[in-house]
């Protein structure tokens, strides 16, 4: 088989930048290894600057009748005290908030609007395990598609596969790690109609506690500990039910809704970023790039945003054959600093604020920025601004072919 693009991964990322090149006239072949996307805590998160991409692309009214519940406010709990801290509603964009929506829902409506596209071809259940290189540059990637093994030969080969992406690993890129001082375990609890309608978090002695309205139920986020998984489920799930009351005591009458230590679900936390994203043919973008911590929610719609900007780079020489690696330097030159930067604010928040409080050394105080923005609502805009928009947005720069 052959294609000017093969994207590994069939991810936010994968799927934004296939539908984006077949849009502009490039040949896009998508693998995404299962057979569907249904998968439970996967990132649900769609922030202001995604939803901004969805209206330039003319989608945005058809996106927003999919299922979604809308979150526009951030409140945090330090001990006993309860502080405002973000407020999107007075973002100057098309939808000041952000839309909980499951990531399958908006993968199947990116992959349904890239069929209607000439160059657009998703191989589901299609698994690469292999890169084909000639003279030093990546030509493809073998695959098995459906259970058979296959050849894709293409100009360029994109990683898309995620934090554990096989592209990274196969090419040897060199990876720092950034590290992180926590997991996250997830589960959901039912969302009653006399419920707060915000995202909130308790951070208190040893504990941390965040909660993500979905409408009709809460995703609920235990921030445990680095590698304390294990003790975790040995301490059985009354002990983590007798924790969620005393954190969230308005959660009593619905803790028994958790069976067994086994509806928690892990989610092992790294922070990491590739040295160098791109060799001659290839190209890592989103977490196979640059690993995120949970922290905000943001790793979705940064993956977004490189898709977008490789787009816009690499759409033209693609078109005319002319594909050259300073095109691919570009587009880690373009998203260098906004993964950086990002990457920079979740670690001060996992050193200042996460790291010592599971620790549990003494009364856990609201930071003093916490304070202030509590205090004064217009300065709750600025972290509005940045959760939902991000470093350095980027805006569809190519036309349909």
């Amino acid at each position: 088989m052959r294609t000017q693009v093969c994207i590994v991964g069939g991810g936010p990322a994968g799927m934004m930048l296939g539908f984006l090149l077949a849009r502009g006239g490039v040949e896009a072949v998508v693998l995404e290894k299962h057979g569907d996307f249904l998968r439970d805590f996967r990132g649900d998160t769609i922030h202001p600057s995604t939803l901004e991409v969805m209206g330039e692309l003319g989608l945005l009214d058809a996106f927003l009748k999919l299922p979604h519940h809308r979150i526009d406010r951030f409140i945090a709990q330090f001990g006993e005290r309860r502080l405002a801290i973000a407020d999107l509603t007075h973002l100057p964009v098309r939808c000041p908030y952000i839309a909980m929506m499951p990531q399958w829902d908006f993968l199947d409506f990116l992959a349904d609007h890239g069929r209607a596209l000439p160059g657009f071809t998703l191989l589901m259940r299609g698994e690469a395990h292999g890169l084909i290189e000639d003279n030093g540059r990546v030509v493809g990637v073998r695959a098995r598609v459906d259970g058979e093994e296959r050849e894709i030969r293409a100009q360029l080969v994109v990683g898309a596969d995620g934090r554990h992406s096989m592209v990274r690993e196969k090419i040897g890129f060199k990876v720092n790690e950034i590290g992180a001082p926590m997991d996250v375990m997830w589960f959901q609890l039912s969302h009653r109609p006399s419920d707060e309608s915000a995202v909130m978090g308790r951070i208190d002695s040893g504990s941390m506690f965040v909660m993500l309205d979905r409408g009709d139920y809460w995703q609920c986020a235990y921030v445990i500990p680095k590698g304390s998984a294990e003790a975790v489920r040995a301490g059985g799930i009354e002990k983590v039910r007798a924790l969620i009351v005393r954190l969230m005591p308005f959660l009593a009458d619905r803790v028994g809704e958790l069976k067994s230590i086994d509806d928690l679900k892990l989610l092992t936390v790294g922070v990491d970023r590739l040295e160098t994203w791109w060799r001659p043919g290839v190209l890592c973008i989103g977490d196979a790039a640059h690993t995120m911590s949970p922290i905000g929610g943001v790793g979705i719609n940064l993956a977004i945003q490189d898709a977008i900007a490789a787009s816009n780079i690499l759409t033209a020489p693609l078109r005319a054959g002319r594909l050259a690696d300073s095109d691919l330097a570009a587009v880690q030159a373009r998203r260098l600093f906004p993964a950086r930067a990002t990457q920079a604010a979740q670690v001060f928040i996992q050193n200042r604020v996460i790291a010592p409080a599971l620790l549990g050394k003494g009364p856990v105080a609201a930071p003093w920025p916490a304070v202030m923005l509590d205090r004064f609502p217009l300065l709750r805009r600025l972290p509005a601004r940045l959760l939902a928009m991000g470093v350095r947005p980027e805006h569809i720069q190519t036309r349909p072919a």
